[in-house]
């Protein structure tokens, strides 16, 4: 069976497409075809970068409908195509940020399924939307394909009552306002990845693994369960991100309203456009260009910068301490996968749980690998995020089994 996946968040669409056989191999299977489409280059409009042609293509359309679908078409049109017919297409999974209390387990999508997307879009306003958009353009361009929504919020369905009830009426809880943590597919991925790569039962091991990328999330995992992570009702609580603010006092938002013209919209903004990297640093919240400039001495950049990581520490202490000890920490997504400094700057004060990494093999990381040195009792591992893979897993196992 071939399995389209697209893979859509709030700053990038990625689109991948697999041939899935009679049974799952342990190991990532490489796309037949893999495109993305960035949209944080410039507002309205997009590049993509296609797997067999690398570089990248400006795309006119100031829509994500109309770039996804111009994007979609050169799969079984033009010099570069991979199918004879669209029609080869069996099933396309989304990945779904936000399922809400109603789906912890991916599902086939119907019109029941969309419009709980869709509400529960006032909880994840960046990505809820685009996920949606993506199934409408597969109906438009594949209707004969099954669809499939993957939710991010489905791996965190484990956490425990005292970690998903907030602190205040129990009626929110009663209303569906608790913690639902998010980066789900690729939490679970890296922890089954973790696994096998240091060849241990899932079972018996105590994970943190660290996804950041331009969002951020920690989830702490005991058993192949996850029972804490960082992120809570919305993906705006817990780290410093690109520009999103993480966690913040209630009480600064309250004198904010109160006390200042600010609308709720216009702090909406802030809060996830506005704040993070981007806010603190006065310019793009991308970690690439936080540590270039500073390297050049840009002190907002460096406050930047020793904030995200300071923010790091403290939640991963919390995870550890939740966790009651600590067996591998993994770090993924594409600051995870492509930042030493951040690395090695998290891993600076974590001697006394017995991490020590190697700098060697830290700043030439590439791929699956353990970063540690012999004698670090914990190990560290940079594994690539394969959300793509895992979509594609999830709809074998849904529709194809």
């Amino acid at each position: 069976m071939k399995v389209l996946v697209l893979n859509a968040g709030s700053s990038s669409q990625k689109i991948s497409l697999y041939e899935l056989g009679d049974t799952l191999p342990k190991d990532p299977l490489a796309p037949l075809w893999e495109t993305s489409i960035d949209w944080t280059n410039r507002a309205g409009t997009s590049r993509h970068n296609q797997h067999q042609t690398p570089g990248h293509q400006r795309l006119p359309s100031t829509s994500h409908a109309n770039a996804l679908k111009q994007v979609l078409g050169t799969l079984w049109s033009g010099p570069g195509r991979v199918l004879e017919h669209p029609e080869e297409i069996d099933v396309i999974g989304h990945r779904v940020v936000h399922g809400g209390p109603a789906y912890r387990q991916s599902t086939l999508v119907t019109t029941e399924v969309k419009a709980a997307i869709e509400e529960y879009a006032v909880f994840a306003p960046l990505q809820n939307p685009v996920n949606l958009e993506g199934m409408r353009v597969g109906e438009e361009l594949l209707p004969g394909a099954k669809q499939v929504a993957v939710f991010d919020t489905a791996f965190h369905r484990t956490l425990p009552l005292p970690a998903i009830v907030y602190p205040g009426p129990y009626a929110w809880y009663e209303q569906g306002l608790q913690r639902y943590g998010f980066h789900g597919i690729n939490h679970q991925y890296c922890a089954h990845r973790t696994a096998r790569l240091l060849g241990r039962d899932l079972k018996q091991l105590k994970l943190v693994t660290c996804h950041l990328g331009y969002g951020c999330s920690l989830a702490a995992i005991r058993h192949g369960w996850s029972i804490d992570t960082t992120m809570g009702l919305t993906p705006l609580e817990g780290l410093m991100m690109g520009s999103r603010s993480g966690s913040l006092d209630p009480g600064l938002l309250l004198y904010l309203l109160q006390h200042t013209n600010v609308t709720p919209q216009q702090l909406d903004e802030t809060l996830n456009h506005q704040s993070g990297l981007k806010g603190i640093a006065g310019r793009s919240g991308d970690m690439r260009d936080i540590l270039q400039a500073r390297k050049e001495g840009d002190t907002r950049a460096t406050l930047a910068f020793e904030m995200y990581v300071h923010r790091l520490r403290e939640c991963l202490g919390a995870m550890v301490a939740v966790l009651g000890g600590l067996d591998a920490l993994v770090f993924t997504g594409g600051v995870g996968e492509n930042a030493p400094d951040v690395r090695a700057a998290m891993c600076e004060t974590l001697a006394f749980l017995g991490v020590s990494l190697d700098m060697q093999k830290n700043t030439a990381a590439a791929g699956d690998q353990d970063i540690a040195t012999s004698s670090s009792r914990v190990p560290v591992l940079v594994i690539h995020a394969e959300e793509d893979w895992a979509i594609a897993n999830e709809c074998w196992q849904l529709t194809g089994s």
